[in-house]
């Protein structure tokens, strides 16, 4: 009888060890996109410091400058219809940027 016992809770722990285990899911992972604009407000062309224009990826020394110097801006695709920004370039800081307009007079 102990033997048939035995028998059974190795077939028992056998069972048990055989059995598929559920995989850890891996924490969900957001874009790099998605990340960045969440965590940054938006940059206004139309007023930013050329330093805080090239805190914005693939704005260096004269991207900022050629933005600031072809100030006001309408929209910010302006950037690429006037020859400021190649399309690439763009698309990298497209959701990262807006241009405000100034406020209408008071009278």
């Amino acid at each position: 009888m102990k033997f048939a016992k035995y028998i059974w809770i190795l077939i028992a722990a056998l069972a048990l060890s055989a059995a598929p285990q559920q995989p850890k899911k891996a924490p969900a992972k957001e874009t790099p996109k998605a990340t960045a604009a969440a965590a940054t407000k938006l940059v206004d062309i139309n007023s930013a410091t050329e330093s805080e224009l090239k805190e914005l990826p693939g704005i260096g020394d004269a991207y900022a400058a050629k933005i600031v110097a072809s100030r006001p801006y309408r929209a910010k695709n302006e950037l690429v219809q006037k020859k400021i920004l190649p399309g690439a370039t763009y698309d990298k800081v497209k959701d990262l940027i807006i241009a405000k307009q100034p406020g209408g007079k008071k009278k």
